[in-house]
């Protein structure tokens, strides 16, 4: 299976500004953390980004990217603006697949939930619109928008562990829509002893007293004791 990730903006266009955050920054960050997870968890995948770095590329550069390379799923990463608030996904408005709509719904309903994890994040739910790169790519393609810059959403933007969180569960979603393996969790094992140590039993009594009495002899002896 190959799967591309489109990091929203880069180069010159820094795409959406506010609160000491950039949009191109962030999508950078979502789509790291979501290949890291997939590559820790997952087998039977390849998968590539349209920018590595801070690159300009159109939107055409973009989606024929994904075409040239056939690619199976396509995920477009980008933040909102324009001071509302919430989570929100889009597919192609014209003529679209159901596998299309498949990996929406999928894709949507891991990230709204990891997000809620963190607190109360709006749904303003699955759209369609006509997106370049979503009417252009070949494949199931999804755009999300992951909360919206110049709001208080921000403060969730701001926080690492939520970025990491919702790259992972990008990665989770594409997983379960392409019905990835996962990968068999590696157990540590606590290496045995090299050391031997043997145990001798010198008395066994009914009565307790008599225990003691021995234990004593031992001990004057100097012979470490217990009595079980």
């Amino acid at each position: 299976m190959k799967i591309i990730w489109d990091k929203g903006h880069g180069g010159n266009d820094p795409g959406a500004v506010a609160n000491g955050l950039q949009e191109k920054q962030l999508t950078h960050k979502i789509v790291e953390y979501a290949m890291s997870y997939l590559e820790e968890n997952y087998t039977g995948f390849e998968q590539r980004t349209t920018r590595t770095g801070d690159q300009t590329l159109t939107l055409s550069q973009r989606a024929k990217m994904a075409n040239d390379w056939g690619a199976d799923v396509f995920i477009s990463v980008h933040i909102n603006a324009g001071k509302g608030t919430g989570f929100e996904t889009y597919v192609y408005n014209g003529g679209v697949s159901s596998r299309t709509v498949a990996l929406q719904n999928v894709l949507h309903n891991e990230i709204l939930t990891t997000m809620r994890q963190f607190g109360n994040i709006t749904d303003r739910g699955k759209k369609r619109a006509n997106y370049a790169v979503l009417r252009e790519t070949k494949m199931p393609a999804v755009l999300t928008e992951n909360l919206f810059i110049d709001s208080n959403d921000a403060k969730h933007l701001q926080n690492e562990a939520f970025l990491k969180a919702v790259g992972e569960a990008h990665a989770r979603g594409v997983a379960k829509f392409l019905g990835l393996r996962e990968k068999p969790k590696v157990q540590s094992q606590q290496k045995p002893s090299d050391e031997k140590l043997y145990h001798v039993q010198v008395g066994a009594f009914r009565d307790r007293k008599n225990a003691e009495r021995l234990a004593e002899d031992l001990q004057k002896k100097g012979y470490p004791t217990i009595i079980v």
